[in-house]
This record gives structure tokens, sequence and C-alpha cells, in this order.
């Protein structure tokens, strides 16, 4: 047996293992491989078991046949089992064809060769095998991603809900803004990952919203200063929570920036226009649209033209110049309404 240069998947990826009882053969194959790949070596099926156990995984395992004790097709049905990401090929003589051929069709070879076998024919194969695993590790990982994506869009749903729950007058608001700061995005030319991450922001925009008391979002009267500076950490708390989401995946910035203003006039920070970032600068104009359209506890809905008119009364002043003007275009001249369909996680996901 090699000595192992490293444990891990890492290392895996490229080790290969081979069983044999014929030493001088196992000889052999280590000088003729040795510089093509990282080479472990076993006697029989229990040792090779030790190895794999020990020293794995491996990409490879190359066995025969015929060895004493364990056969190689009870071997590899055993890597099998162990290791099911392992490429498995068998050795094999002419004679005992009818076997290699039962152990594929039941899966535990991915390849049989006869003996004895050319060593550019093994070379061919080895390489084959490796491209196959890689194949193999990459769809697991995709399908690994893909379940990822699915919880999480569970966490976002449900943590969305939670705020929206305790505060009726949010009902519907984070999937509205979502929706129109989205369609802004589109106009805007932002694809895939960037639409994704702006949704994921929009729907959870309001989520520092949970560290608000209940009567302070529900009071239908004018709230004192401290009591607004209360509700006015919200962006700040929607940050701590989320802040340690993937730094190449900004939601936690967008969300904790979604109330600053181009003139510095926001909060919680009072950030300058340049240095906001885009999907907040989306979210913001989103955000007031239709919160001047909704109703509140202090106050009934403003209307869609109250609402526009602010927006175009502060463009270049409270909000990013560019995206107010598509905002107002989007409503004005290409019949946008607040009660778009909500559009499915599967158009903006990469």
């Amino acid at each position: 047996m090699t000595d192992p240069k490293g444990t891990g998947a890492e290392q895996g990826e490229s080790r290969v293992l081979l069983v044999d009882d014929d030493q001088n053969l196992l000889d052999s194959l280590v000088r003729m491989l040795r510089s093509e790949h990282e080479l472990f070596t076993a006697r029989d099926g229990a040792e090779a078991l030790s190895v794999l156990s020990a020293c794995g995984p491996f990409a490879v395992v190359i066995s025969d046949l015929k060895m004493p004790g364990m056969d190689g097709i009870e071997l590899l049905s055993r890597v099998q089992r162990a290791s099911p990401d392992t490429v498995r090929i068998l050795l094999t003589g002419h004679a005992d064809m009818q076997a290699a051929i039962d152990a594929a069709n039941l899966g535990y070879v991915y390849r049989f060769l006869t003996k004895p076998c050319p060593p550019e024919v093994l070379r061919l194969e080895i390489k084959n095998a490796l491209r196959h695993a890689a194949l193999v590790r990459d769809q697991r990982e995709l399908f690994a991603l893909q379940r990822c994506k699915v919880l999480l869009e569970g966490v976002v749903k449900g943590f969305s809900a939670l705020v929206e729950g305790r505060d009726p007058y949010l009902a519907g608001h984070q999937q509205r803004v979502t929706n129109l700061a989205l369609t802004i995005g589109r106009e805007l030319g932002l694809t895939g990952g960037e639409l994704e991450t702006l949704r994921i922001a929009g729907l959870l925009h309001d989520i520092g919203k949970v560290y608000v008391p209940a009567d302070l979002l529900c009071r239908p009267g004018i709230l004192r200063q401290e009591e607004l500076s209360i509700v006015q950490m919200h962006p700040e708390v929607g940050y701590e929570i989320l802040k340690h989401l993937d730094q190449d995946w900004p939601v936690a910035v967008i969300i904790r920036q979604h109330h600053e203003r181009m003139d510095g006039s926001g909060y919680p920070q009072g950030l300058t226009g340049r240095f906001i970032t885009q999907g907040a600068r989306i979210l913001a104009v989103a955000d007031v649209v239709d919160a001047m359209c909704s109703h509140r506890p202090y106050r009934q809905s403003l209307g869609i033209v109250r609402a526009l008119e602010e927006i175009e009364k502060n463009k270049g002043r409270l909000y990013d110049e560019r995206i107010a003007e598509i905002c107002l275009e989007l409503f004005r001249e290409k019949g946008y309404s607040l009660t778009e369909p909500a559009d499915s996680p599967r158009d903006f996901i990469d």
C-alpha cells in the first residue's frame, strides 16, 4: 500500500486502489501508472476494505476476480455499499466472463476488462472512470444545491409570514414590493443571480420588525420620537439576523440600506448615493410606492397617484433618478399594477 498524501474528498477525487493477489502484477501496474495517479494497493479483499476504510474515499477501485478468500465480485459489491460514488472495475479471465457480466448487470461493476489487459486499454479505462466519477460527484453536488435552494425558499417564506403575522397592515406588502423591485431590476438589465438576490432581499426586507413591539407596529396614533427610533432600527436588526450569509450574496446589506436616501437623509447609517448598493436603491423606491398605497394604522391609503408624485418630486434627491424614472414609466406608460402576480422563484435562479 502506498503512503497516503492526505485524507478527505479532495484527495479521493484522483485516487486509484489496485487489488490483486499477484504481487508481480501489482508491482507492474504501479510502475506503469504511478506517474499519472495516486495509487494504493491491496493483496486481497479484506486488505482492500481496510485500505478503503483507512484511506478512502477512492475515485476508482480495480480488482481481480479470482482471489483467495473474498473474490472480486464480493469485494466490489461491498465497495459499492460503503462508497457508492467509487467507480468499480473488474479484471477477469475469459472463462469467467459470465460472472463478470452478471456483476455488471447487478450494478456492482462499472466496467470489466479481460486479462491480460493491454496497458493502453487500462490507461484509457482509468481515464474514463475518473471522468465518470467526476460526473457522478457533480450530479450529487447539484442535487444537494437544489435541495438547499428548496429549503432556503421555505425559510424565506416562513420568515416573511412571521413578519406579516405580527403586523396585519403588512399583509402582502413584502411580496408586492418584491414584484415591483424585480420588474424594475429587469428593466435595468439585471439577470439571474442578481434578480434572485433582489427577490430574497425583497421578501425579507422587513424581517427586522420582529424586534419591534407589536403595539408600536399597530398603534393608530403618532409615535413619540423614542418609539419611532425603535421602529427605525428594523433595517439594522435585519442586517444582524442575515449578515452571516455569503458575502457574494449581499441580501443583508440590501436590507440594511433599503431606508437610506440618496442625499444622506435616510437611516440607519445616513449613507449618500454612491455608498448605497443598487439593490437597496431599487427596494427603496418599490417600498415607498407600496407603503403609500397601503393602509396603515395611522392613515388610509394615499393611492398610486400620490405615490408616483412622491417618486417624481424626489427623484435624484431621495431616490436614484434612473430607478425612479423606470418606476414612473412602468405605472404611467406600461400599465404596471401593484396587483401583478408573483413571479416564480425559478425565474431568477441561475
